[in-house]
């Protein structure tokens, strides 16, 4: 199949537009309500050309996970793999929660105003996700590193509890990452997500304490 010739024209950036139009428009209205002719119309290019290069919206979708989760899988594995290499057992707690938080956070101020970082919270919560199965192919395998490192850090911990423990970091770091504002509005400008160094920070210190402290009296036996 030969390409159009408006591609010809645009010559290899178009497929570059086209996956940078796709991510903005994702993280704007969501996969459901995405459609190719708003990515086409946002990246000026025709509808044909999205079907050229990625074969439909979810071939599209899937090329930004393929696009941008390798950074991410990369930096977790690096601040796990930092973790366990740390022989102070408070320091290696706060290590592996960093592990999970610091990266998403570092994406609302990446390009196209954050909006992979919308992407993945959304997919992470989609009940359509597991048709998919983006999360599973792509994410899984680091997910289990952290729920062992998880279950290093606290040896007498039972599966689920480590897995609880995993499933709330995950519940606090979607609902800062989806803040529409309303944290700095309740807060009167003092906490505000957009400021997400700020924001790491305090996530990061109040997930490290819960992990140190929580009680397991009601949990130990299930």
């Amino acid at each position: 199949m030969n390409e159009p010739k408006t591609a010809e024209k645009q010559g290899p950036t178009s497929k570059e537009k086209i996956l940078s139009a796709g991510e903005a428009v994702f993280g704007k209205y969501g996969y459901d309500a995405t459609t190719v002719r708003k990515i086409a119309a946002r990246a000026d290019v025709p509808v044909a050309l999205i079907n050229y290069h990625f074969g439909s919206k979810e071939g599209l979708y899937r090329a930004i996970f393929e696009t941008r989760s390798p950074a991410i899988r990369d930096q977790r594995i690096v601040g796990l793999q930092l973790a366990r290499s740390e022989a102070d057992w408070d320091r290696r707690v706060e290590l592996v929660v960093k592990a999970l938080i610091v990266p998403m956070f570092g994406l609302r101020d990446n390009a196209n105003d954050g909006a992979f970082g919308r992407i993945l919270v959304r997919e992470l919560s989609d009940p359509s996700s597991e048709g998919r199965g983006i999360f599973r192919e792509m994410f899984d395998p680091v997910a289990e590193m952290m729920l062992d490192a998880i279950a290093e850090c606290f040896p007498d911990w039972t599966k689920a509890e480590v897995n609880w423990a995993y499933q709330t970091m995950l519940g606090a770091m979607m609902i800062v990452m989806m803040d529409n504002g309303r944290i700095a509005r309740l807060s009167g400008g003092a906490a505000d997500s957009a400021d997400t160094s700020a924001a790491a920070t305090h996530i990061v210190a109040v997930l490290t304490a819960g992990l140190k402290h929580r009680d397991r009296s009601q949990t130990a036996n299930n």
